[in-house]
């Protein structure tokens, strides 16, 4: 098995989240991450979707993907053929404990401190999965109050034009 991340393009309706949610469900796929928003096209939505899946079945999911009303096009791809990021958002208790090394650990996490309050810290790190992780880890010494990932955002590589695309698309 391998992970996928899947890109679903579609009108933005009540009840669509749904009907996608559940090609997988019926698969017994489990979503690994599920981001949705505004696509580079207003009025189009953009879902990226990561799972565990052989190619047989991610194709077969795309093709039942498609086949749901309100869907224009949607595409999977392998980690090489896209540029992805997630965010985090650390809360960590303010205290005596905190000194220079928590400013070290942030600077070379290439993170960055969003708020200081008397009572906690908020830091945030765009990364990998994998980066994301490894500083809760290391900030756990401090006392992480709250800890909240966002689920992957992606564009791939390739030289296809999909504002494009799906201006076409929609006209």
């Amino acid at each position: 098995m391998k992970e996928y991340t899947i890109t679903v393009f579609s009108e933005n309706n009540i009840g669509l989240l749904n009907e996608v949610t559940i090609v997988f469900s019926r698969r017994k796929i489990n979503i690994e991450s599920l981001t949705v928003s505004e696509s580079e096209v207003k009025g189009i939505s953009r879902y990226t979707i990561v799972a565990f899946m052989d190619e047989s079945k991610v194709e077969n999911v795309v093709l039942q993907l498609e086949k749901i009303i309100g869907v224009f096009k949607a595409l999977y791809f392998e980690a090489e053929e896209i540029v992805h990021q997630e965010v985090a958002l650390f809360k960590i208790a303010n205290s005596s404990k905190l000194n220079g090394n928590l400013e070290a650990l942030v600077r070379n996490q290439n993170a960055k401190i969003l708020t200081v309050n008397p009572e906690f810290l908020v830091i945030e790190k765009v990364g990998y999965k994998a980066e994301n992780q490894q500083l809760f880890n290391e900030l756990e010494q401090y006392g992480v109050l709250q800890f909240a990932r966002s689920g992957r955002v992606a564009v791939s590589c390739l030289q296809k034009d999909f504002t494009k695309y799906l201006k076409e698309f929609i006209a």
